[in-house]
């Protein structure tokens, strides 16, 4: 279907019966007994950016680094904190302590052994405003990291942090690199993961080889190589004809057709992230909250995800994930409402026709094209002129994450990170990821609240009010749920443990290939 059709054939795609649930993992075939050797040639959907764990806040990267490098801690799959490069680790009755105990010879992928020399060098280099960490705030109240001998660690807390122990879970904080490796970590990472580093042809491939002393026991696979192809209907070529092993975002409008097709492999899950629309804080219409709630007021978050989505997901007015304690299961989506918007943009000082927007969307995300696409059509009909300006991903990250230089955008954000990560980094004043120049004081005081209320279900009510703060000034419009996709040669074994608990990365250490 175009998309100049889809408004006027929206009961049509209502009705069409395409998949909405939580998930539909298809028949993996028979798992058998594993072999090791080959190498999975993986179709990446994203351009990678930065190889520095610490300075990279990409999925892609992520996806890639993942790999190559090992935390102090992990989680299951059911999100509980569990040790990671440590045997065990305890946390201090007054929360202002913690004690790692690591394990031993655990090795880099430069041989040395590591100890409590390289966590203490990792994190204070991730704290460090120089390094330029992604997460940097994650240790904001650290006041001493201390090394008793060469497998203990204590992390001693300028005061309480709750979130703390599951946030060193996280790719970009809990990582433990060789002490004095942070200049080269962009360009030759260097971890103690399941995959050591060999070669990055920038905008192409990363190649990454099995790390035979990984502490868990080594990969199965000899090597992986990540082909980056942002083209969706290339990849879905490549797999269909064999050059690629497995791909990740399968193309929404095929999913179903791969679902159907005996001869492949297709996993799904619900929800990968969500997807909200940005607006700029620091353009002068967005300053205005009642610009902000009638922008809400125009969108029709069920048909715009059936449209932009082929129903590959559900609309969501709370960003966190659906079991998840914080979800606010009292939030509803705003319903459209053309005419309101049109009467409260008036009451701002901008009446029909006067205002002019651009949306910027990157085509590495195609859905976020077809989406504002349709988005246009709406805001004409509310008076409001938009128009599309179509960006690489490089020139999204450096126009819109960097530069901040956009008026209106959409991104996409992960849900199973522990609440902190979310609602702090997104949309804390001096929150990592608040490219939108959102300065709220409730949600400011409510996020460093949290940070310090032990009890969980406490917290979760704080996260709870954040969200209703967000949806209250419209600071953002959460759309949707969406879901996540890899398809796969029938070669490919141990699908089922490639997707890491938190949603996003991919992690290769226990797949292998049939012969």
């Amino acid at each position: 279907m175009r998309r100049r059709d889809f408004l006027r054939n929206t009961t049509a795609i209502l009705s069409s019966g395409v998949f909405m649930g939580t998930s539909l993992p298809s028949a993996l075939f028979a798992q058998e007994t594993p072999v090791s050797g080959g190498t999975l040639i993986w179709g990446h959907s994203e351009t990678t950016q930065n190889l520095d764990m610490h300075q990279t806040g990409t999925a892609s990267s992520g996806r890639v680094l993942q790999n190559i490098h090992s935390s102090i801690v992990t989680v299951d799959k059911d999100l509980n904190v569990i040790p990671g490069l440590t045997e065990s680790f305890e946390v201090a009755s007054d929360g202002l302590s913690y004690t790692f105990k690591l394990r031993p010879n655990v090795k880099f992928h430069n041989g040395a052994v590591m100890t409590s020399a390289d966590v203490k060098y990792s994190y204070e280099r991730c704290k460090d405003p120089a390094t330029g960490a992604v997460n940097f705030e994650v240790f904001n109240n650290v006041a001493a990291i201390e090394t008793p001998d060469d497998l203990t660690v204590v992390i001693k807390m300028s005061a309480v942090n709750a979130p703390f122990l599951s946030r060193l879970a996280e790719n970009g904080a809990g990582v433990v690199m060789p002490v004095d490796s942070g200049p080269t970590q962009g360009t030759n990472p260097m971890g103690a993961g399941p995959f050591k580093f060999v070669s990055y042809e920038v905008g192409t491939v990363v190649k990454m080889a099995r790390h035979d002393d990984y502490w868990e026991g080594p990969a199965h696979l000899d090597a992986v190589e990540a082909r980056e192809i942002t083209e969706p209907t290339t990849r879905l070529t490549g797999l269909r004809t064999g050059e690629l092993h497995m791909i990740n975002d399968i193309p929404l409008d095929r999913v179903g057709e791969l679902q159907g097709d005996a001869t492949l492999q297709v996993k799904t899950w619900f929800p990968l992230n969500f997807d909200f629309v940005n607006m700029n804080h620091t353009f002068e219409p967005f300053k205005d909250k009642r610009v902000r709630v009638a922008f809400d007021m125009i969108i029709d978050k069920e048909v715009l995800m059936q449209g932009a989505l082929w129903g590959q997901g559900a609309t969501t007015a709370s960003p966190s994930f659906p079991t998840s304690a914080a979800f606010n299961k009292g939030l509803k989506q705003r319903p459209q409402d053309i005419e309101g918007a049109k009467a409260m943009l008036a009451e701002a000082g901008y009446p029909e026709g006067s205002l002019n927007v651009v949306f910027k969307a990157t085509t590495n995300y195609p859905y976020h094209i077809e989406a504002a696409q349709i988005l246009v059509e709406w805001f004409k009909a509310a008076g409001v002129n938009m128009t599309i300006e179509q960006l690489t991903w490089a020139d999204w990250l450096s126009q819109c994450w960097v530069d901040k230089d956009y008026q209106m955008t959409m991104m996409n954000f992960f849900t199973l990170w522990e609440s902190d990560f979310l609602y702090y980094s997104v949309w804390n004043s001096t929150g990592a990821f608040n490219y939108r120049a959102i300065s709220d004081p409730v949600i400011d005081d409510l996020t460093t609240k949290a940070r310090i209320t032990v009890d969980d279900a406490e917290r979760a009510k704080i996260y709870q009010a954040v969200q209703q703060q967000v949806w209250d000034e419209s600071h953002d419009i959460i759309l949707w749920f969406r879901n996540g996709t890899i398809g796969a040669q029938p070669a490919v074994m141990g699908l089922d443990t490639v997707v890491h608990p938190n949603g996003s990365n991919l992690n290769f250490h226990k797949v292998w290939l049939k012969a």
